[in-house]
């Protein structure tokens, strides 16, 4: 009896001692863990912030705040379409899509990867003499000529575009300048909202037609 009674003891004084160490460990843990997310919290919202201020990695430009603020034509929105279909929920280039609807081109820029497009917005279209955009329209091979030197085969970021020449996939090449945040197209088309991202695309909509050399 003395014997298990002695057992007994040492049995509950181990537990006894034990106890409080394995809770001290879990606190611990618990405390590392709650640290490490703590840290990593910091940390995005860190990044997030940095994002939010530098220009560089966000849409800018004063034609950026006709952008809807939510749903499929805001930024958000259209980062998750093909630049086509992108461009189609934005309401800044409804003559764009027609166009590009006539040149046959919605698959061809929406099965591209990796490209940049200067899209021309209504206002830019609405610079152009009616009856010669009229004529522009009722020709496709001229409108597929004009549409694709929009586009460059690759793509293309804000300091990129500060003192470049890039061909574009009509075959030509298109100039750019510019700093910070205010670019120029060909020394006349200016970039009203500039590194809009899509799916597969990045995109800098101007407010003058870009026309082609013959």
């Amino acid at each position: 009896m003395n014997v298990l009674h002695t057992r007994r003891a040492a049995v509950t004084l181990t537990a006894a001692l034990v106890l409080p160490l394995a809770l001290t460990a879990c606190s611990g843990e618990s405390e590392d863990s709650a640290a490490g997310s703590e840290a990593s919290s910091s940390k995005a919202s860190a990044a997030a912030s940095e994002a939010a201020v530098d220009p560089m990695k966000a849409p800018f430009g004063p034609g950026c705040s006709a952008v809807p603020k939510s749903g499929a034509g805001s930024f958000n929105g259209m980062a998750a379409d093909p630049v086509a279909t992108a461009a189609s929920h934005n309401p800044s280039l409804s003559t764009l899509v027609a166009a590009v609807k006539k040149a046959d081109l919605v698959d061809t820029l929406n099965n591209a990867r990796n490209i940049t497009v200067f899209a021309p917005t209504d206002a830019a279209f609405a610079k152009v003499p009616k009856a010669d955009l009229d004529k522009l329209l009722a020709d496709k091979a001229a409108l597929t000529k004009v549409l694709t030197y929009h586009v460059v085969g690759r793509k293309l970021t804000p300091e990129q575009l500060a003192h470049g020449s890039f061909g574009t996939l009509e075959k030509s090449e298109l100039k750019t300048s510019g700093s910070g945040v205010a670019y120029t197209v060909n020394d006349t088309s200016k970039v009203v909202c500039g590194n809009v991202p899509t799916a597969n695309a990045t995109v800098y909509l101007v407010d003058t037609v870009l026309m082609p050399t013959d």
